[in-house]
């Protein structure tokens, strides 16, 4: 043990684990450990976690130099509908807002499917007089007396959170502010949300739904901050503490608190980041990133070796207008439930039995059976050796909970519990498969030049059948898929996003340097100055930081606009003939033409600002060739297999599995199917192969 170590904790709260990564910063070394979550108080899993840690690890808490957490506690319940009671304040004449939404079917081909529930039932939508026209001018000032009425009104109603959106609030957003400073005067402690101050872009039913997620998940998201604090000061450990944001970076706590919303995908966004780390070690660049928990499955494209991001993408039903980490989440988990629809047909997911009561096999009150009570009943993972032994599971309990799901489906015999499990597998992932298939076709790749990293408590067990499905020819799992995206936490710098609106145009004028263009540069230098104050207070271990670009445009009348990255070779002297190249570039990758004399209209600036910590370095295994010492029996496409088992901290570089064969660890359970093979590096990952 080094004299003076130092270590920094990344946690990575799901709805059924609690996953821990600790690094020391300074020789590198890492520990792994899983704790089931604690649902009705997730910073106890935390806290039972890091005690179980340092104190079997002789760690001194004056050590703990940073914790670096991520969590899906937002994204689960956004998934299942379970935040917090909210309003939504509005201007006269925008009460529709959510139910209106961009007017589409949900389904292309199926005209009778209903549409999303709204975030925010009706009667809890006010609307107020206050009003500015396109330009930012006030035309209607707030009136005092309707604010205080108003006030009454959400204090009759009880609701935790507020979300303010205003009309053209993006151009200025003292309307907004002046009501939200009021409504703080009269109702002390309740927590609200500007639209202008957490993300002011235009369309006012995006702007709105960011606004209003964010009040959805912050009373939730706050009160398990506040918890996560005293746990952690009770263990003696005082800190800093970061939370993973969608972007792929952290936060600090503080910012976290007002914009939980840039944390939703925190916990996704951190596996990849990790994962691409993985795929510069295995040499591999084109990735899929398969994340499995207790309650989703996150998957993510990667064609490019690092992180590819979106200003639009989904969060269950909700359109998310942020730039995050291009994650799309789906209910399939290993917790995910068993259901038979009033058709007969078997679904799985979105719900979820979580860690408490959980899987039936828990033991702990669940009765409907879950993806890992198929597990079990399969017979790929070992009731005597969950979580390296320290909790056994009851294999019988799941059988029978599995039986009655095969009653309701109509089948019969004896092996109907195992033909229901088999078959919910096959559900689960297509469900996956397709998701994948899709996010594909939008690049416009083939699926058979792509590895799939598998990470997640479910994902590495997964993960081996899904590639089979999707076509993919190799599958690479991390030395602790269990505890990946805690890796991932560790590994992840700081990272803020900003964003303005401007009404530029490029045209023959502009790219003559007209005053539309130096008004642009004004404002990205000011978006640089806010950023840098910002950083300056997120922590004193950042060692420097760097500056990412991107810039939306459109051809005149068209609807919608097109994001550019700015490559960092070609920001020094960013001028209007570099921004239309570009854009005229990616127009023709995209739709196949341009107009390379027609103007441009600039509508919106994005500027993302990266605090780089110390990097920690992946160490290499040390493990010994091991001998097959025995055998599973796994039910298999309708049949009983043998399957060689495997203990995976026994693996030396160049070890060659062949399937069908399972690979244990305390974190998870690695499937290896019949005519595909596994083959490990120095670095201790497992890559999957077909034969």
């Amino acid at each position: 043990m080094l004299e003076n170590p130092e270590y920094r904790i990344g946690i990575d709260v799901g709805g059924t684990f609690t996953d821990f990564v600790v690094a020391n910063t300074i020789n590198d070394k890492l520990l792994f450990y899983k704790e089931p979550s604690t649902p009705n108080d997730p910073s106890a899993a935390v806290q039972n976690g890091i005690s179980a840690l340092i104190s079997s690890n002789s760690i001194s808490s004056d050590n703990v130099k940073l914790i670096v957490h991520g969590t899906t506690i937002g994204l689960n319940s956004i998934i299942q509908r379970q935040g917090s009671k909210m309003a939504l304040v509005v201007s006269q004449g925008t009460r529709d807002v959510f139910e209106i939404g961009r007017m589409r079917l949900p389904s292309s081909y199926d005209f009778t499917e209903p549409r999303e529930t709204p975030l925010v039932p009706r009667n809890l939508v006010f609307e107020i007089s206050a009003r500015m026209d396109s330009f930012g001018n006030i035309i209607q000032p707030f009136d005092l007396q309707e604010i205080r009425e108003l006030s009454s009104k959400l204090r009759q109603n009880q609701v935790e959170s507020v979300a303010i959106m205003l009309l053209n609030s993006y151009r200025n957003p003292i309307l907004e502010l002046e009501v939200g400073k009021e409504l703080r005067r009269e109702l002390d402690g309740l927590l609200i949300t500007e639209s202008s101050v957490i993300w002011p872009e235009i369309r006012e039913y995006e702007r709105c739904l960011i606004a209003g997620l964010n009040s959805y998940i912050r009373p939730l998201m706050t009160a398990y901050f506040d918890q996560l604090q005293t746990r952690l000061n009770n263990l003696g450990i005082n800190c800093p503490i970061n939370i993973t944001a969608n972007n792929g970076g952290t936060v600090s706590i503080e910012t976290a608190r007002s914009r939980p919303i840039d944390t939703v995908l925190s916990g996704p966004a951190s596996g990849v980041v990790a994962s691409v780390n993985i795929g510069d070690q295995s040499n591999l660049q084109k990735l899929i990133t398969f994340d499995m928990g207790g309650t989703s499955a996150d998957i993510s494209v990667c064609p490019e070796g690092k992180p590819e991001f979106t200003s639009s993408t989904f969060v269950g039903d909700f359109p998310l207008m942020m730039p995050v980490v291009n994650i799309a989440a789906i209910g399939a988990g290993g917790g995910s439930k068993l259901s038979v629809d009033e058709f007969g047909l078997l679904k799985v997911g979105p719900l979820s039995a979580g860690a408490v009561p959980g899987p039936v096999c828990y033991g702990r009150g669940g009765d409907v059976p879950t993806v890992t009570d198929c597990y079990l009943a399969l017979g790929i993972i070992d009731e005597k050796n969950f979580l390296g032994g320290r909790m056994e599971l009851d294999a019988k309990a799941a059988i029978l909970a599995l039986e009655q799901v095969a009653i309701k489906i109509g089948l019969e015999g004896p092996n109907r519990a195992l033909e229901t499990a088999e078959a919910a597998i096959r559900v689960a992932t297509a469900k996956m498969a397709t998701e994948i298939n899709k996010l594909l076709a939008q690049e416009g790749v083939d699926p058979r030049e792509f590895s799939l990293v598998a990470y997640g408590g479910a994902g590495a067990t997964h993960a081996n059948m899904l590639a089979d499905e999707a076509l993919l020819t190799s599958v690479l799992v991390p030395t602790a898929p269990g505890t990946f995206c805690a890796l991932g936490a560790v590994l992840a710098d700081v990272r803020r996003d900003f964003v303005a609106n401007t009404r530029c145009v490029i045209n023959d004028e502009a790219r003559k340097n007209s005053k539309d263009w130096k008004i642009l540069l004004v404002k990205l230098e000011e978006m640089e100055n806010e950023a840098e104050s910002w950083l300056e207070l997120e922590g004193e271990m950042i060692q420097d930081h760097e500056f990412s670009i991107s810039i939306n445009l459109r051809y005149p009348n068209q609807a919608d606009e097109l994001e550019i990255t700015i490559p960092t070779d070609r920001r020094e002297g960013l001028s209007p003939k570099i921004v239309s190249e570009l854009f005229h570039e990616a127009h023709m990758q995209l739709y196949g033409f341009n107009e390379p004399t027609s103007a441009l209209q600039i509508s919106t600036l994005r500027l993302g600002i990266i605090g780089r910590l110390k990097h920690i370095k992946l160490p290499k295994i040390e493990g010994v060739k091991q001998e097959v010492k025995r055998k599973r029996t796994v039910w298999h496409s309708g049949e009983y297999i043998d399957a060689k088992v495997y203990m995976r901290s026994e693996l030396d570089a160049g070890t060659k599995i062949s399937g069908p064969a399972i690979i244990e660890q305390p974190d998870t359970t690695i499937f290896i199917l019949p005519n595909w093979h596994a083959k490990a590096d120095q670095f201790g990952t497992l890559n999957i192969t077909r034969e």
